[in-house]
């Protein structure tokens, strides 16, 4: 079965309190489910690393063999690709996981597409990262 994984992690300040979503379609757009992790205080590269991994881990879970990854972090989508190094010590941890992550499929993509067009997982962190600050004004 083939899932399609939209992915975006995002950190209000940089490094600041931080967020991962992810929401996953099957093949022909039908919904299967949409998850968001709040991160403490971390990069918007770690989060978007952390988004790949989350997305990753609830595909395995709904049985997929087929992956692909949508996202608007081109840094994570190159580094995975193999088209750029990862010279972050940080990076480079999440880096080695999602690529074992990935080995669990028997075939994976991994795409950018500009944010307009990531909305639903951009709106799952924003929406988390909202969530987490009303509750600490509390």
């Amino acid at each position: 079965m083939k899932v399609v994984v939209h992915v975006d992690g995002g950190a209000r300040g940089n490094p600041g309190p931080a967020a991962a979503a992810c929401v996953i379609t099957s093949a022909d757009g039908a919904s299967l489910g949409e998850h968001a992790q709040l991160l403490g205080r971390t990069t918007n590269n770690v989060a978007e690393y952390r988004a790949l991994l989350l997305g990753l881990e609830r595909a395995l879970e709904l049985g997929a063999n087929e992956v692909e990854v949508i996202g608007d972090s081109e840094l994570i989508a190159k580094q995975v690709r193999g088209e750029y190094k990862v010279k972050n010590a940080d990076m480079r941890e999440l880096h080695a996981q999602a690529m074992s992550a990935l080995r669990s499929f028997e075939r994976w993509q991994i795409r950018t597409v500009p944010r307009a067009q990531n909305a639903d997982a951009d709106a799952l962190v924003n929406a988390a990262l909202d969530q987490q600050r009303d509750a600490a004004r509390l």
